[in-house]
């Protein structure tokens, strides 16, 4: 736990919760998490962990364990975004929107 600790410590509040908010996201990969913020899956599984509440994250784990748009391995391979074409502009997002 003590790695989940000093991760916290090098990402501001705002990159924390944006890292929430895209770990929840059903199309969101973590690859996407990976490229904008340098924090690999397993980081991702120990943020969720640490800041919130266990059965919040059991549902999340659940969810996330079976989605095929989460994980690049089982992903289709035609879809090579990270975002939906309909998407809409996400504040303080790295990606450049079109």
């Amino acid at each position: 736990m003590a790695k989940a600790k000093e991760l916290l410590e090098d990402l501001d509040q705002r990159s924390i919760d944006r890292i929430i908010e895209m770990a929840w996201e059903d199309r969101t990969p973590f690859g996407a998490i990976e490229f904008q913020f340098g924090v690999s899956e397993a980081e991702v599984i120990k943020i969720m962990r640490d800041q919130m509440k266990a059965s919040s994250f059991r549902m999340w784990r659940e969810r996330v364990q079976g989605r095929n748009t989460k994980h690049r391995a089982k992903r289709d391979p035609e879809l090579d975004r990270f975002k939906c074409s309909r998407q809409r502009h996400i504040t303080h997002n790295k990606i450049s929107k079109r």
